[in-house]
């Protein structure tokens, strides 16, 4: 297993992986030990200082959705549909799943989401737009948002 982290406007972004597929992206103290980083985790770490800068709007990078369950990989692979600068809701996603009343459960997987930012969670709202639960806190989901033009305030 290898390491990376970045610092970012939302925080230390500490990335994980194999030199095949990157296996989470979450948000750590800004003084949480980082081990030993490869080629991938670079790329991953090159990508995502881009979109900070606003540079990049979408992510090419190879994510192992293997810990996740059936449903909550269903789930995230919805999420990573959404396009920058676009949002849509729990209730949006259970009805494409044609689970229509598994919103909570929508709810559940969007926030065990290993993939902080490149599979956007923060671009999923709960009913009529609300910010609503984000594992990194509300005022990040707010400056991803804003930061995107999806959010004006």
């Amino acid at each position: 297993m290898f390491q990376t982290s970045l610092r970012t406007p939302i925080g230390r972004l500490l990335i994980e992986g194999t030199r095949a597929s990157v296996t989470t992206i979450r948000i750590v103290p800004p003084d949480a030990p980082v081990g030993k980083s490869c080629t991938l985790l670079n790329l991953a770490r090159k990508q995502l200082r881009e979109y900070f800068q606003g540079r990049r709007t979408a992510f090419d990078l190879p994510l192992d959705f293997s810990l996740g369950t059936s449903f909550q990989r269903e789930v995230w692979k919805q999420i990573a549909c959404i396009g920058y600068g676009d949002t849509t809701t729990y209730s949006d996603i259970a009805h494409r799943l044609n689970r229509p009343s598994a919103q909570r459960a929508v709810g559940r997987a969007v926030g065990s989401n290993p993939f902080i930012v490149v599979v956007p969670c923060h671009r999923v709202l709960g009913a009529g737009g609300k910010l609503t639960g984000y594992s990194g806190g509300l005022k990040a989901k707010e400056w991803l948002l804003k930061h995107e033009g999806a959010l004006i305030m």
